[in-house]
């Protein structure tokens, strides 16, 4: 809860692109592909400690100057996603000639990633103008199952929960989410749903025969939603969900966009995407927020843990650390 055509380098071909030759007065030789203020790196850099990495930065500098229907018709050549915007064309582009490169280096070993991504985006009790005090109560509890293999939602989870503490739902809440009086009325109170869950988990033998994390659209969901949902229910935090993904952080740091450029309906927008569903419906959210994903590890981004639960609080987790699955999903204990 978005021109001319200049020949590509010789010999950048499909199966091995090669670099192109260095420009004359274009001094593009950051690894990133971002210009330095026209200043060049040197050849003492660790970048151009190996010819590979020296390779992907002088290409990195010529897709910089491509224009957008260049770059257009050569991830069509590829045949990659040619939609959004052209800054996500060109990471895109610098990502797969990148990954080409590293790959005659040394292949990869994609055994070390997460098999699955959990996508989860709850629905919670509120007000139009929530006070402070105001005590938000998960009543939906989607979970996308995103197979990292595949590439493909393989399969969903979702259930309605009934809050206790405001057990009628307020009309704002209900226009916001599509969920009715009625649909509360009949479901689980959430240690139940949360039991649901981890039976479900366990059914897809997430955390034991596949490795696994979750994912979130920001930090709200797990720090904030389903902390305050474990104390109301009188459960402690699961241990399963104390680590997970904010897509909004790896979004930005991967495309290099501010903040305010992170929303769900942005960053569709600006990969070439439209909202698919009712917007503020926690499973047809989380679907979105899965495709996002689907894009980013498609143009090459490997999508960490970037943030923990640890005594209570929200901690950022470091990009260099190992990439770890989740616990298998237990049912946490009730507190004393």
């Amino acid at each position: 809860m978005e021109e001319q055509k200049e020949n590509w380098p010789q010999g950048a071909r499909h199966e091995r692109p090669e670099s192109p030759a260095h420009t004359p007065g274009k001094q593009h030789c950051r690894l990133d592909g971002q210009e330095n203020n026209g200043k060049c790196c040197t050849s003492g850099s660790s970048d151009y400690s190996d010819p590979i990495y020296k390779e992907i930065a002088v290409t990195n500098g010529y897709i910089n100057r491509m224009s957008r229907d260049e770059l257009r018709a050569k991830l069509a050549e590829f045949k990659l996603e040619t939609r959004g915007v052209k800054d996500v064309l060109k990471k895109r582009l610098k990502n797969y000639y990148k990954k080409q490169k590293l790959m005659q280096k040394e292949p990869s070993n994609e055994d070390s990633y997460y098999d699955y991504i959990c996508v989860i985006d709850f629905e919670a009790t509120c007000e139009e103008d929530n006070q402070p005090e105001f005590k938000h109560e998960i009543i939906e509890f989607p979970i996308v199952l995103l197979n990292t293999h595949t590439l493909e939602i393989e399969d969903t989870f979702q259930q309605y929960v009934k809050p206790e503490i405001n057990p009628q739902l307020s009309n704002f809440c209900i226009s916001l989410t599509g969920i009715t009086q009625d649909h509360v009325d009949k479901a689980d109170a959430f240690p139940q749903v949360l039991q649901n869950v981890v039976e479900w988990m366990k059914q897809r033998e997430l955390g034991t025969k596949y490795s696994y994390t979750i994912l979130t659209d920001g930090s709200w969901d797990m720090s904030k939603f389903l902390n305050i949902q474990c104390r109301i229910s009188r459960i402690k935090y699961p241990s399963f969900a104390k680590k997970w993904i904010n897509i909004r952080k790896s979004y930005g740091n991967f495309y290099k966009v501010p903040r305010n450029q992170t929303k769900l309906t942005i960053m569709l927008e600006k990969l070439g995407m439209n909202y698919d569903g009712r917007p503020h419906s926690g499973l047809d959210d989380s679907k979105n927020i899965a495709r996002i994903a689907i894009r980013m590890l498609q143009d090459g981004c490997e999508l960490r843990v970037n943030e923990r639960m640890h005594g209570g609080q929200l901690m950022t987790v470091s990009s260099s650390a190992p990439v770890e699955g989740a616990p298998a999903p237990q049912l946490p204990r009730y507190r004393n």
